[in-house]
């Protein structure tokens, strides 16, 4: 285990945490306690004290109970970022039963195949998806769906802009559990605890851009040393306001926008949907001290036209991971906040970060160093050895956050996993470097490597040099066939609307050229109007490589020489 980074690590924080060997949800109960009249959760001008949050939980968990679900169900939140959801996780785990966060942009095809496969027997949504629930379930051992409507908890006059979609409700067909009903015909007498620390808390899926999806198995321990240390690391406090624009079903925004805040008892300024209206205005009115996105959420932000003239001094901590932050970016973050922009990095599997900058010395586009008692090292693709500092080769990683492996899947845990040193190590799949004081890399996805003419180029090298030019607002890099140069690099570029008609995509090349290797520069741009982006609002370069696929299958390689230069 390199320990170089420990020269760098915060001063007056411990190396390694003792953590709570108690069930997850005791940390709402916790704070209710300590904090029973202080709002946990403003939504949109809403405000729900500590004691009504938990009173609600165990109400929802005396409701499942009566259900029929007992220790180990599995039970399924599929849902927007809404007050449904943090009652509804909680109250899950006080019944004993196993969380199922579903991504709520899934068809209803997709949604039957992670019901089947986690075998969830209670589904909790809103109106405007029980469509897609009730859809799936007739071929499914799903039992009982419970809908909730947003303006259960909407004020009636909300202290900032809410999405026209959350101001209707949905068709209801048959005859559901409804969300308020159920809170309110049970008494808040929860089951008997029958959970402890290493049962099985939750069951969240990978994204499934290499196959079929995976359940990553969750005990409450694993959470539990991802939301101390985030709150630890980022010195949360009960007079904390985090910003939540992340969504909750994803293990980036429930860590560090929901669990670290209730565990330092502070509040949570929820938004449904990303708006960058909406966001500014609950940092200005809130007072908000702490903001986790991803850079996608950052761009548009500073896109906006007064973004200078917005008071967002209360922001203390502004960090994020998913993709690599642009300096010309984070540059101008810097100017309009005084902010370093903190990078991490995490996976499903590791129920978020293994990895932090430190919040007195991070480094841009660089995922920090490992988190308390996380190992990680670098090793080769070929040979399974260790590499030395400097060398790129595949991330590897052992600590408390590791998940106990993939649900029903002992062909990919065999895969997954290898031991060094008498550790269990979880192979990330992610090519990575590590500098010589320690601080890791990330240089791309082993599977995203473009092959020019047999030189190796990372996408996410290039897509760095593009930010720096002034009319591109977004861009992905994928890499498209080439019968010659076997690859070729392809930029699929956002112009900011006041370049549009005055940009070429062969003025974007000659740029290009000019910045970068001869082999890297994108040799073909595509003007669009919108990249495909995950419910996590991370691009989906995949979907972009795959439709290139297809199209270069498709047309053959003859507009591909047209457009060379």
């Amino acid at each position: 285990m390199n320990t170089a980074h420990f020269k760098f690590w915060p001063p007056r924080l411990p190396r390694e945490l003792v953590y709570p060997r108690v069930p997850l949800y005791e940390f709402l109960e916790t704070s209710a306690r300590r904090y029973p009249d202080k709002p946990a959760l403003i939504y949109y001008g809403t405000r729900i004290s500590y004691r009504d949050l938990w009173d609600s939980v165990e109400r929802l968990s005396a409701a499942l109970h009566r259900m029929g679900v007992k220790k180990g169900d599995r039970v399924a939140l599929f849902l927007q970022n809404t007050p449904h959801f943090i009652i509804g996780y909680f109250g899950i785990m006080r019944a004993n039963a196993v969380v199922v966060p579903i991504n709520p942009m899934l068809t209803s095809g997709e949604l039957k195949v992670l019901l089947e496969d986690s075998g969830t027997a209670v589904l909790i949504t809103t109106s405007d998806l029980y469509g897609k629930a009730l859809g799936a379930r007739g071929e499914t051992g799903l039992r009982e769906i419970i809908v909730g409507e947003y303006d259960d908890y909407l004020p009636v006059e909300p202290e900032m802009s809410v999405p026209t979609a959350m101001m209707s409700r949905g068709e209801i067909s048959g005859t559901p559990r409804r969300w308020l009903d159920t809170l309110r015909d049970n008494d808040p007498a929860p089951p008997a605890v029958e959970t402890g620390p290493d049962d099985l808390a939750m069951l969240p899926y990978t994204s499934g851009s290499t196959g079929i999806p995976k359940g990553c198995m969750h005990t409450h321990a694993t959470i539990i040393s991802n939301t101390v240390s985030s709150a630890v690391w980022h010195s949360l406090l009960a007079n904390s306001m985090v910003l939540a624009t992340l969504p909750l079903f994803h293990v980036t925004g429930l860590i560090h926008s929901f669990l670290a805040p209730v565990y330092a008892g502070g509040t949570i300024v929820l938004l449904t949907r990303w708006d960058r209206e909406a966001a500014i205005t609950a940092i200005e009115k809130y007072r908000c001290t702490v903001w986790t996105n991803i850079t996608t959420m950052v761009v548009d932000l500073l896109n906006h036209p007064n973004i200078a003239g917005r008071d967002l001094s209360s922001l203390a901590i502004i960090g994020g991971g998913g993709a690599p932050m642009p300096e010309a970016v984070a540059q101008k973050l810097f100017e309009v906040t005084g902010l370093k922009y903190l990078e991490g990095y995490g996976m499903t599997e590791t129920i978020s970060q293994t990895h932090f900058n430190p919040p007195d010395r991070p480094k841009l586009r660089c995922i920090g160093i490992p988190d308390f008692g996380v190992d990680a090292r670098i090793i080769d693709l070929e040979t399974g050895q260790e590499l030395p500092p400097g060398r790129e080769g595949e991330l590897i990683v052992s600590g408390p956050e590791v998940m106990k492996g993939y649900w029903n899947r002992p062909r990919d845990n065999e895969e997954s996993f290898i031991f060094k040193d008498g550790k269990r190590f979880l192979r990330t799949g992610d090519i990575c470097k590590m500098d010589e004081e320690g601080y890791f890399y990330i240089v791309d996805r082993s599977k995203r490597m473009i092959n020019a003419a047999g030189f190796k180029v990372w996408p996410t090298e290039v897509e760095s040099v593009l930010y720096r030019h002034p009319a591109i607002s977004e861009v992905c890099v994928v890499g498209t066939p080439d019968p010659v140069r076997v690859e070729n690099v392809k930029a699929f570029i956002i112009l900011r609307d006041e370049y549009r008609g005055k940009v070429t995509e062969e003025d974007i090349i000659s740029w290009a050229r000019e910045n970068m290797a001869a082999y890297r520069y994108p040799r073909i741009v595509e003007f669009v109007t919108q990249l495909p982006k995950s419910g996590t609002g991370k691009i989906q370069w995949k979907e972009l490589q795959q439709q290139e696929k297809e199209r270069v299958a498709r047309e053959g390689y003859y507009w591909m020489k047209e457009k060379k230069l």
